[in-house]
This record gives C-alpha cells, sequence and structure tokens, in this order.
C-alpha cells in the first residue's frame, strides 16, 4: 500500500478540529493531505488556514535532531544521566522545592500526566506550571469559585441552539476560526439569532455581530454587574433556581447595585453609548437561550477571575445553565490547555482536578503509590521565574513552549533561565528564543510522529495518531521524563506505550469518585492498546450509565461545591494595575492573528502563512498617529524595553489604545518580542498574567532607508538595523531598514551569491538602489532600497524564483520590480487560494459582484476555511457602500 488515512486532531488552538491525513509513501519520501474530518463532533469536515497548512509543516528542516549539552552533541544516554544526576543532586543539596518544570498546552495529556506524576508525587514538590497559566487559568478559578470544580458546562451545540451569542474578550473569527464559521453558519441560517461582541477592538468577529461595544480596557466586571441589577430590576431573575440551586446571590447583587450604579454610570464608565449598552441588555433580557463565549480580553487580567465570576453570576441569576442553548462558556486557547487542567498540569491542583486538600493529597499518593507527595500548592508561572531569577529555584525543564518570547517581562525571564543552575529545553526546534539560553536540549518529536489525547475546549478528548517517523534521535515528551524519572531512580514510570498512560490516568479520574468529583473517564476493563487507537472522540465526563460521554454539564442543578449548590460571587470591580501616565500615555493590547500560531515555531515553516501579514506591527488610531505613515517603522517602548515594528494606521483600535501582535520572535525579526513590555502583573487569585494591558509610548525608529531582499536561501542581514524574515513558497524575503544610508557596494560584497552575475541600479540623488543576481540563468537573490517603504511589489519578483530561466525581458524587469502590463494582485487577503486584494477590487468592479458569496465563485476567495470572510465583507463595504 502506497497511501493510507489517518484521522488525528489539529495541533493548534483549542477547537479541537479533527482531521484526515492522506499520507502517501511513494518516491521513498512521505507526502500528506490535510483535510478536516467529517465525522468529528468540533468540525464537522472544516478546517481553518492554519489547520489546512498542517501538511506543510512537517519537513526537518530546522529540527533538533540530537541532544545538546553546553552546544555540544551527546548522545541520549549521556543527556538522560547527565539530567538526571544533575536533578538529582541539586534536590539533595536545597530539597524539592528548589527545581521546576514548566511545561505546555501543546503537550498531549500523556506528556502531561508523567511530568506531574514525577514532580508531585516522586520528586515531592508542585513546582510544575504551565504556559496554560498565561491563558485560562483565570476561567478555572472562576469556574471553581462558582461550580466547586473546573467544569465548562457547555457544547459547542450549545453554539447552534443558542437564540443570542455574547462574544467577550474573544476574536473568535481569527483565535477560533471554526468556533465561528459554526456561529455564521446558523447566524445565515436563523438571522434572527443575535450575536454581540465585547471588544476594545473591532476586530474582525465584529463582522458577524448585530451589536459590537467597543468596552473600554478591563472594564468587563462593571458591565456584567450592571446586566445583573438590570436583569433583578426588571423581575428576569429565575428565582426558583436561585432558591434551589445557588447561594450568595443576595450579597452579589447587593454588591452588583452598590458598585455599578445607574445604566447611564455604566455606560459613561465602561466608554460606551448608553442606548448601545441598553440595546445589549434588552437582549439579554428578552432571550432565555444565551450563551456567552469569554476568551483571552477577560482572562488575561488582574481581575480575571472576578470578571468570569460576573458573567456566571447573570447565567446563575436567569438558570441558563446546563440547558440547551445556555452557560457560561470560556474557549482555550491551545489544543490541550483542557488536558493539562485535568491531569494536574497547574502547580495549584493536583492529579484529576483533586486539590491540595488532605483527603485528596491522600488519595493521590495511595493511587500512584508514591514514596512522597506535594503537600501544597507550588509556583505559578511569574512567581516560578522570579524564583530561578532569584535563585530559590536552581533547575527548571521547560518542555514545549517558549517562554522568552511569551512570559510577561520577557527579557527578565530570559535572565532568569541564564542564571539557573540548570535549564533543560524539551523542544522539536533547534533554534527558538528559549532553546538559545538552556544548558540541556532534548530533541522531541512532535505532531504527525506521536500518539496521544487532547482535551478540546467543550470538554471532547480526542486522538492524535502518528503517521509518519520523526527524527532519529528524538523521543516523545513522556519517554524523555519516564527515562529521566528511572535513572533518578524511581519506579512507577515503566510505559512502553502511551496507551498505558491513558489508561492509568483514566483509572486514577475514577478512584474513589462516587460522583463527588466532575473529571471521570471510565474505559472498560479490557482497555488495550487496540481500544486506544479505535478510540473517537467524546466529552468527559464518561460513566459507566454514559459511555458516550456528557456533553452538556449542571442539567440535574447540582454542582460540586460542598453544599451541591452553585456560588454567587460578590464582585468589587478593579481597573487595571498600571494606568497610562504622561510619559506613557497608551494602553498596549497584545493578541493573535489569523494565520499564525504562538511563537510560530510550526506556523513559521509554512510559507503561505506569512502572505497575510508577514511583518510585526502595531495597530495605531489615526487620532494618534500625527503625521505617522502607514508602513514606516516605529519604536514602541516603556520602562521594560523597547520593539521596533511597523505601524498599521487604523481605526480599528481606539484613540489611546495600541495593538501588537504576540507571535514575532527573535528568529523572524530584528525587535519584536512584544511581551517583554508586558508588567509580570498578575490576578491574586489565579496568577494570569494581565498581558493585554501594558503602558506604553511609541515614536518614529527614524529609518532613512526601506528595502527588501529576497534569496533563494536565507543570508546574513545583520547589516540592517531592521529586518523581518517572511517566508515564501521558493524563497525567503526579508524586509530590512536602517537609520542611514548603507555602504552599497560593501553590501553587494557581503550578500553575493558564490558565482553570481550581477544587475545593478544606482540612482545615489533619489536614493534608490537595486541589485539582482543570477547563478546559472536562475534568479538568486535581488536586493531593493529607497528613501521610503513604498517600494515595488514583492509579488512579481518573488514568482520569478521558480522560473527555471528567465528570458531577456524578464531579466531587464528585474530592477524594475514589475514586468511591463503585468498585474500587481496586492496584499493577500484569501491565505487559501491566494487572492489579493487588487484582484478582489477589480472583480467587484468588472464583474459587478455584490455579496461574499459572489466573489467566492468569481475567485474562489473564502470558499475553503472561511477566515477571510470578514475582511471580504469589509471589502465589499468599501467599494460598493
Amino acid at each position: 500500500m502506497t497511501t493510507e488515512t489517518i484521522k488525528t486532531t489539529c495541533p493548534y488552538c483549542g477547537v479541537g478540529c479533527g482531521m484526515e491525513i492522506t499520507v502517501d509513501h511513494r518516491l521513498g519520501e512521505i507526502a500528506v493531505a490535510v483535510q478536516g474530518d467529517k465525522q468529528h463532533p468540533a468540525n464537522y469536515g472544516r478546517l481553518c488556514v492554519k489547520g489546512s497548512s498542517a501538511g506543510e509543516t512537517i519537513d526537518f528542516y530546522g529540527r533538533l535532531t540530537t541532544p545538546m549539552i553546553n552546544g555540544q552533541a551527546v548522545d541520549i544516554d549521556t543527556a538522560l544521566d547527565h539530567v538526571a544526576e544533575r536533578f538529582r543532586a541539586i534536590i539533595e543539596e536545597h530539597g524539592p522545592d528548589c527545581v521546576a518544570f514548566y511545561v505546555s498546552g501543546q503537550l498531549l495529556t500523556e506528556d502531561y500526566y508523567v511530568a506531574n506524576k514525577l514532580m508531585k508525587g516522586y520528586i515531592g514538590s508542585a513546582n510544575i506550571d504551565t504556559n496554560s497559566r498565561l491563558c485560562m487559568s483565570s476561567a478555572v478559578a472562576g469556574y471553581k469559585r462558582a461550580f466547586g470544580s473546573d467544569t465548562v458546562p457547555c457544547s459547542y451545540e450549545d453554539l447552534e441552539l443558542a437564540d443570542l451569542i455574547v462574544l467577550v474578550g474573544s476574536n473568535t473569527a481569527w483565535a477560533h476560526p471554526i468556533v465561528y464559521q459554526r456561529i455564521a453558519a446558523v447566524k445565515k441560517a436563523r438571522p434572527e439569532m443575535k450575536v454581540v461582541v465585547i471588544d476594545p477592538r473591532r476586530t474582525a468577529t465584529c463582522d458577524l455581530a448585530d451589536l459590537h461595544l467597543p468596552i473600554a480596557p478591563g472594564m468587563d466586571a462593571l458591565l456584567y454587574n450592571g446586566l445583573l441589577v438590570a436583569l433583578a430590576d426588571v423581575g428576569k431573575l429565575d428565582q426558583a433556581f436561585i432558591d434551589n440551586h445557588t447561594e450568595g446571590f443576595d450579597a452579589a447583587l447587593a454588591k452588583a447595585r452598590e458598585t455599578a450604579g445607574d445604566l447611564d454610570s455604566v455606560a459613561q464608565r465602561c466608554g460606551l453609548e448608553r442606548n448601545a449598552l441598553a440595546q445589549f441588555y434588552q437582549w439579554v433580557i428578552d432571550t432565555d437561550r444565551t450563551v456567552t463565549l469569554y476568551s483571552q480580553g477577560i482572562n488575561q487580567s488582574t481581575s480575571g477571575v472576578d470578571k468570569s465570576n460576573a458573567i456566571i453570576n447573570t447565567h446563575l441569576a436567569t438558570g441558563r445553565i446546563g440547558k440547551p442553548g445556555t452557560g457560561p462558556f470560556s474557549i482555550t486557547g491551545q489544543p490541550n490547555a483542557m488536558g493539562g487542567r485535568e491531569v494536574g498540569g497547574l502547580a495549584n491542583m493536583l492529579a484529576a482536578h483533586m486539590d491540595f486538600d488532605e483527603a485528596s493529597i491522600d488519595r493521590v499518593q495511595r493511587f500512584w503509590n508514591s514514596p512522597t507527595i506535594a503537600r501544597a500548592p507550588g509556583k505559578k508561572a511569574v512567581d516560578m521565574f522570579r524564583a530561578l531569577h532569584d535563585g530559590e529555584i536552581k533547575a527548571i525543564w521547560i518542555m514545549n513552549t517558549n517562554p522568552v518570547d511569551s512570559m510577561p517581562d520577557a527579557d527578565f525571564v530570559r535572565e532568569a533561565i541564564e542564571k539557573a543552575e540548570l535549564a533543560v529545553v524539551s523542544d522539536c526546534m533547534a533554534s527558538t528564543d528559549t532553546t538559545v539560553v538552556a544548558d540541556v536540549v532534548l530533541p522531541a518529536l512532535t505532531w504527525g510522529e506521536i500518539d496521544g489525547v487532547v482535551t478540546n475546549s467543550d470538554r471532547t478528548i480526542s486522538r492524535q495518531r502518528k503517521f509518519m517517523e520523526g527524527p532519529e534521535l528524538a523521543r516523545p515528551d513522556w519517554w524523555w521524563i519516564s527515562q529521566v524519572a528511572r535513572r533518578m531512580g524511581f519506579d512507577g514510570f515503566d510505559y512502553d506505550h502511551p496507551w498505558q498512560i491513558f489508561r492509568e490516568y483514566a483509572a486514577q479520574t475514577c478512584f474513589e469518585n462516587d460522583g463527588s468529583r466532575d473529571l471521570m473517564i471510565h474505559l472498560p476493563e479490557d482497555f488495550d492498546q487496540d481500544a486506544y487507537d479505535a478510540w473517537i472522540p467524546k466529552p468527559w465526563p464518561i460513566t459507566p450509565e454514559r459511555p458516550e460521554g456528557t456533553p452538556r454539564m449542571f442539567t440535574n442543578g447540582r454542582f460540586f461545591t460542598p453544599s451541591g449548590r452553585a456560588r454567587f460571587i460578590a464582585i468589587e470591580p478593579r481597573a487595571p494595575q498600571n494606568q497610562p501616565t504622561e510619559q506613557y500615555p497608551f494602553r498596549l493590547n497584545t493578541g493573535r492573528l489569523r494565520d499564525q500560531w504562538h511563537t510560530m515555531t510550526r506556523t513559521g515553516k509554512a510559507a503561505r502563512l506569512f502572505s497575510h501579514r508577514g511583518e510585526p506591527f502595531v495597530s495605531i488610531h489615526p487620532n494618534d498617529a500625527g503625521d505617522l505613515k502607514n508602513g514606516e517603522l516605529v519604536r514602541v517602548f516603556n520602562d521594560r524595553g523597547e520593539i521596533v515594528v511597523r505601524a498599521e494606521i487604523t481605526d480599528t483600535v481606539r484613540p489611546g489604545q495600541l495593538f501588537v501582535p504576540m507571535h514575532w520572535t527573535e528568529q523572524f525579526a530584528s525587535n519584536p518580542r512584544v511581551d517583554k513590555l508586558v508588567p509580570p502583573y498578575t490576578d491574586p487569585i489565579s496568577g494570569q498574567p494581565e498581558l493585554k494591558h501594558a503602558v506604553s509610548n511609541f515614536e518614529r525608529w527614524g529609518a532613512r532607508q526601506y528595502g527588501f531582499l529576497l534569496s533563494r536561501e536565507e543570508v546574513d542581514v545583520s547589516a540592517f538595523g531592521y529586518w523581518a524574515k517572511i517566508l515564501g513558497k521558493h524563497f525567503v524575503r526579508y524586509e530590512v531598514a536602517n537609520r542611514e544610508e548603507t555602504d552599497f557596494d560593501a553590501l553587494l560584497e557581503q550578500l553575493a551569491p558564490e558565482g553570481g552575475t550581477l544587475i545593478e541600479l544606482r540612482d545615489p540623488a533619489a536614493g534608490i538602489w537595486r541589485a539582482a543576481w543570477l547563478v546559472d540563468g536562475r534568479l538568486s537573490r535581488v536586493l531593493f532600497l529607497g528613501p521610503s517603504p513604498d517600494l515595488p511589489t514583492r509579488q512579481w519578483l518573488g514568482e520569478r524564483f521558480a522560473d527555471l530561466e528567465l528570458e531577456g525581458a524578464t531579466r531587464r524587469s528585474l530592477l524594475a520590480g514589475q514586468a511591463s502590463g503585468a498585474k500587481d494582485v496586492g496584499p493577500i487577503i484569501c491565505t487559501c487560494f491566494g487572492v489579493g486584494l487588487n484582484t478582489i477590487v477589480e472583480a467587484i468592479h468588472e464583474q459587478k459582484l455584490t455579496s461574499v458569496e459572489e466573489i467566492g465563485k468569481a475567485l474562489r476567495a473564502g470558499t475553503n476555511c472561511g477566515s477571510c470572510i470578514p475582511e471580504l465583507t469589509e471589502i465589499l463595504a468599501r467599494e460598493i457602500g
């Protein structure tokens, strides 16, 4: 057989989309085709552009292929012995709390389980935390305060049954595209369904909204306190539900009345128009089937837990929970953030949703038959790296994550890792901003090369399945952890396959669980590798009575608190911890883009994912921009540091606010790491950082020379003060700039490829310098420099790298950057099919297109993943009104 089809799960966001991978083994190589799994309950065959392009990231270019100690390649046994011996020695000298693990929502559940077991049950410390602390720990704490357990009550199906969906702090169209497409499909089928977006920015998600509330940053708890008062004032409370199934309502309502005031006061403090706020409140009052979907805009805050509980309070007050089309629905960012929550990947939790109470501590230790057990919560992410910096923690193992980019105060985090006595990093890529400061790096297998399970945002457990071999010396994370545990002298880690780990973890969820714990994964007695391989997606709890899983929770009005009642929480709204000053007058927001993922370790390998947004940028309102032009370089700074990024002048942000995407690292740009500007302020309950709010300023960077370089292979561009690397299909593109004009002759000498023939153009008076090199008749490199960002399109020149030979007319056009009569497609809008803005605008006018559907029929744009539909709608509105 030369081809086979394997079902697996997408490696990106928490939607948890199912995939079908067709693997072709012919010609001695592996080629894969990716399509959505039509049977998977998360996506029913849909995939976003990131998922669709996952097959373009499986090559081994840039992979970490061998263990390294202090920059030197070693064999596996040497690496394992070194890590085990150093951890053991540090623990013997300083105690178990002097070591830590920092793990990831991109680990599989089996990896997570083994790491947690080793740290908490054998080393005896709770110093294991996860990058999921940065994205959803406030939602966890909010659920636990209200329900007594970390239980997401909803199913994706509830989004399709709701009559009102409120999206709070969630750019769903870009961060969770398939959830957005599911909502969009229902909206099209039932136009009477209402959608409200609450977000300081006008994001792509607003395209679907009947109402956008551009709330002042950090004021969500006040808005929801006001809603609770409004519901009470018009008698829209479910008093029977409150009386029979909740506690604390009177105190919560009293605090809401005290803090919110009247509608005018809430509107004024939230920065909203009174009538818009009144409309939102009225829709909630009138609509029983309401789902509130919330994400990082709520969670990444110093009051994220309170915001979460303010939302939950309104659902409890109306009894809109545990019923079809209702509920407070936190949607996670990473593919297995939920799995990490389940197995104890957070420092303040034990395994299987158990806490640090005496009964649970005893139960977990007895189940593991472990020699010791952590008896108190460990250090959460920000405190963990602070302790590493201060020397309280001596050794850290970082798994499958890149904290030098993603943590707040990121330069401080880099210093902390550099100061450690031992810093171990497991990763699939050789060069990240974190691996380069590690003492030991261990090559990990990654998506496509590993087997395991993940849990998505609605509690559905799905399988990731291996469909190819990884690098020879790379291993699954659970294997590295288990081998180190054995060499430290610990029993209990004799795993040969991940199905054994999953079976053990599932048994722990059932151990002495009489129904008082929400998490249960009941497996048949004869569960084995065949059953594991045949696993179909299902949501926990999976019980003997419900072997197919449980889509919706709390249908019986019983919760996991000691009383069995849900708790209202009295909320005192708080503003963000740091406020603008004269020196730093702007509020800086960070977040995701449509086509990139986290720190681009995977998406940075797919050329087409750079076509929509290729460089780091800052969004600035026109009122704040002054005479700054689109595309100029600016310095964004505060007292923690600075970054240099492109200016995007846009009214999608409000005056006084800035937005910078989180994705770019020093592998892709010269100075893009936005999280070094973010202070390490955290929610006092959850420990989640306030990544959505830093104070800052900006100014022109002062570039006197802008340019770009296209090359068949990567080159050294350190001669430029600014650079950003962008992958093309047959080339690498660098956008470059300098504050002073470059010595052009020196540049030509530095950049010349071996055996290259040079063609050049010099116009010193105009500040224009251009050069192209051909090797064996093919284009090898091309360099354009000029006094402004207004340079010829890169599209036509990029296409020339696919040409086997350049004819005379084409050669003569190289330094013009465009062949005579050739069309510039413009900035790419539809990444799936490479459709540019100019092509879309031309088709709209020439073919009299009046809808997104007509654009799709004419150009295919928007007909695959649908992520570009909001932009197509905006283009239509701009072109035809």
